[in-house]
């Protein structure tokens, strides 16, 4: 007797029992739906009463082959998916057709520089040391789609390291950035998940300037860290005069409905560098990450 024949595996694989059940003779019973295997049977994982599995699987799905990719920590970019590349920011004031349209390029095209700031910042996190057992830290995370999303898979992929991009499917057609790598591109069918996903793992998350989706994301994240759901982590925001501009913190404490010291959740920052100083003051006294 031996300890390999102990710890044998006894029963088939799935997948190989999923590659015989596809061998079946063609009667009437094995073609009725009903006989199929069940994690082979979609119409029947898309049943509403199958919900709870889904949530399972969206959530399974990532966190396996994050865990299998030796990622054990994430550096989360939010931000609008309408901010143009510096390059293109002049192109679109001059495709305007009417004054509106031309007073919210030229908007937009103010915040261009923050594509650079991403990228930048991206570039940075993304050489943080791999350590000796082969885990990742710091590991550049978007929500995959163009813009300071983009920006931020960007830098990544410039000094190649890898990068993970979470999208969402939408009524709309969409796909990922090209810099997002292919096997850490992730689609999600629930809003939940997918934001659960872009905390599980962050150390650090830079916040620029954005829309409904960005604000959403943002302000989960400090409803978690208020009420002590989460531990705190450094939350960057780029573009103080937008945001001020937007949302009145300041008055939000003014009026009692926050705590003077939730304020001390935010990080102004204006670039890159005053970025990740930020995080390195941050986690400064911090004993070196490990794995698992």
């Amino acid at each position: 007797m031996t300890r390999k024949e102990i710890e044998e595996r006894k029963f088939r694989p799935a997948r190989q029992e999923a590659a015989d059940a596809r061998k079946g003779v063609e009667t009437p019973q094995t073609s009725s739906t009903a006989y199929r295997l069940a994690f082979q049977d979609t119409e029947f994982l898309l049943r509403e009463d199958l919900r709870p599995v889904r949530f399972q699987l969206e959530l399974l799905k990532p966190q396996l082959l994050m865990d299998e990719a030796k990622i054990e920590s994430t550096f989360v970019f939010y931000g609008s998916a309408r901010i143009p590349e510096p390059e293109q920011a002049q192109a679109r004031i001059d495709a305007a057709t009417t004054p509106e349209q031309k007073r919210i390029a030229e908007n937009l095209g103010k915040k261009a520089r923050y594509y650079e700031e991403a990228r930048k910042l991206a570039r940075i996190a993304a050489q943080y040391p791999v350590n000796e057992v082969g885990c990742r830290h710091f590991v550049v995370c978007s929500g995959g789609g163009p813009s300071i999303m983009e920006a931020a898979n960007r830098g990544a992929a410039d000094v190649g390291a890898s990068t993970i991009g979470m999208n969402i499917v939408l009524p709309h057609e969409q796909a990922p950035n090209r810099f997002v790598t292919p096997e850490l591109s992730f689609q999600f069918h629930y809003f939940a998940l997918r934001k659960m996903h872009f905390l599980l793992r962050a150390r650090a998350l830079a916040v620029f300037p954005g829309g409904f989706g960005t604000f959403d994301e943002m302000f989960e994240l400090l409803t978690l860290i208020q009420t002590g759901k989460m531990k705190p982590i450094p939350v960057l925001l780029f573009g103080k005069d937008f945001w001020t501009r937007v949302v009145d913190f300041e008055a939000l404490a003014d009026e009692g409905v926050i705590s003077p010291s939730d304020l001390n959740l935010l990080t102004w920052v204006e670039t890159a560098e005053d970025a990740w100083d930020a995080v390195q003051t941050f986690y400064q006294d911090s004993a070196a990450p490990g794995c698992g």
